[in-house]
């Protein structure tokens, strides 16, 4: 199982929100097919097909729980998967 994988498993159980690390969630999201553009410390992902816009920025070397339920809650909506699997 890759990183990218765990990191995915890790959200969808929600079980540690305030603990998944910046840069795992950053290529979590690429991986799943968001485009990337940063703003200071807003890093903004978008993709076509799906409405909400994401915007995380990091906490220290970790991503602000709310943005991975964030994350989390597109990721079931949308039904999304790896892009690389």
């Amino acid at each position: 199982m890759s990183r990218t994988e765990k990191t995915r498993e890790k959200i969808l159980l929600g079980g540690s929100d305030a603990n998944i690390n910046f840069e795992d969630l950053r290529q979590l999201l690429a991986a799943l097919g968001f485009a990337e553009r940063i703003n200071g410390s807003h890093h903004i992902f978008v993709r076509v097909g799906i409405d909400e816009i994401v915007n995380i920025q990091p906490k220290q070397n970790k991503a602000k729980a709310y943005q991975v339920k964030q994350v989390r809650n597109i990721i079931l909506k949308y039904r999304l998967e790896d892009r690389h699997e």
